[in-house]
């Protein structure tokens, strides 16, 4: 086993994300918030002198073995079982392939050449569990999201996560040295639900990228869009799957055109790809736009870069967050960065992402009628959609990729002091 000394700060870091690449673009497929949040913490990590290695299955043989993401961090594409057709559902009996090609990788360098590994989603943290015994380093873990969590809040007709994912979490939450939670009420949920050890657990929240999502003309990124200019406009930005709730907006859409002042006026922009339990009815949102009549009222938009989002929310008046459930929800930041204000469910880490009253609305529940009586609310009342805007990019300001990475590295390191701590190795 690996000796350190307490006090050490980490100069490489192993991270491991299976079953979605950070070069995938988010709002598609299995690429979401956990591939913004790994990129933008690797990209900071690496600006402040630690090297990071960022490993993930192959799913194309046309993808070199390894890239350079950012100066100073690697992605490694490990090959783990068929190359393409694979579903996340999948994945758990090719974790020994993969594992094995962690290690491999970690057998090429000198011994103690990571310091430190940060698993993301369980079945990422299913492979750290065993390179942590294996290396002799802490594993820090990101959960992202939580199985029990997102059975308790399923959307109607989604399909509940699988007790083996169950299993899964509670075997990583006892092994990890630090479980890294983005809101309190996600470190209350591991202690409570998972039997986690409070002291291991420490409350991260993710960040946004001030830079990219800032403020700007509306009308501007609305002639660069295609939008139209007059036209009080909604925006959804996301997967397009039950659990993040598309649908809901569109009902409420629907109910919002019976007013004669918005009926021919309304823009609703859907912006993201199928995904999850929709995969195999990737036009399950579409044909739902033309049964509600709304069909001239939607545009369906796939995943873009990040500039392009950004230009996006600039030119919505209101982005809309209706999940079933979310960890955090960066969407809502990266609007509220942009002076955009966010109506959003008031469930999971949103009424941490979003300033009540302040930056947006939470609302509780899922009943269209209420939905759209909210947005109605605010579309009418343009003062107060313009004080919402006005506290929005100050809200969003609270929130840094540079804070989050101040606060990982913290983790890192007490996670490094403890198994440096007399009697940790026995301990283990």
């Amino acid at each position: 086993m690996r000796r350190i000394s307490r006090g050490y700060a980490p100069r490489r870091v192993a991270m491991l994300s299976v079953h979605t690449s950070p070069l995938d673009a988010p709002g598609g497929g299995d690429a979401g918030g956990m591939n913004v949040y790994i990129v933008e913490t690797a990209k900071r990590l690496a600006d402040n002198g630690v090297a990071v290695e960022i490993f993930t299955r192959a799913t194309t043989s046309e993808q070199p073995p390894i890239v350079e993401m950012h100066p100073g961090v690697l992605v490694r594409h490990v090959t783990a079982g068929p190359f393409e057709g694979l579903a996340k559902g999948d994945l758990p009996a090719q974790l020994c392939a993969f594992t094995a090609g962690v290690m491999r990788t970690e057998a090429y360098h000198e011994p103690g050449w990571y310091d430190v590994i940060h698993s993301h989603y369980w079945l990422s943290g299913q492979v750290g569990w065993l390179a942590r015994e294996r290396w002799g380093v802490p594993l820090v873990h990101s959960a992202h999201t939580l199985a029990k969590v997102k059975n308790s809040l399923l959307a109607e007709g989604d399909v509940p996560e699988p007790m083996a994912r169950v299993i899964g979490e509670e075997q990583v939450v006892a092994e990890a040295d630090r479980l890294i939670a983005s809101t309190d009420e996600e470190a209350d949920e591991l202690i409570r639900l998972y039997s986690a050890d409070p002291a291991a657990v420490q409350t991260v929240a993710p960040g946004v990228d001030l830079e990219t999502f800032a403020p700007g003309p509306a009308a501007d990124a609305r002639r660069r869009l295609g939008l139209r200019a007059d036209a009080p406009t909604l925006l959804f930005v996301g997967r397009i799957q039950p659990l993040k709730a598309p649908d809901l907006l569109l009902r409420a859409a629907a109910l919002l055109r019976r007013d004669p002042s918005l009926a021919d006026r309304l823009q609703v922009v859907v912006l993201g790809a199928a995904s999850g339990t929709v995969l195999d009815e990737p036009d399950w949102l579409r044909e739902l736009a033309g049964t509600l009549g709304l069909s001239d009222t939607v545009r369906f938009v796939p995943p873009v870069p990040r500039e392009t989002v950004a230009d996006y929310y600039r030119a919505a008046d209101i982005t809309v967050v209706p999940s079933y459930n979310e960890s955090f929800g960066l969407v809502a930041l990266e609007s509220q960065a942009c002076g955009t204000p966010v109506v959003a469910a008031a469930v999971g880490g949103l009424p941490t992402a979003v300033g009540d009253g302040v930056s947006g609305v939470l609302v509780d529940g899922h009943d269209p009628d209420q939905w759209a009586k909210v947005l109605d609310d605010l579309l009418r009342t343009r003062p107060e959609l313009r004080r919402l805007a006005s506290g929005a990019r100050a809200y969003a300001q609270r929130f840094s990729w540079e804070r989050t990475t101040a606060g990982l590295m913290d983790a890192y390191r007490d996670a490094i002091d403890e198994l440096a701590a007399p009697g940790a190795a026995a301990a283990r």
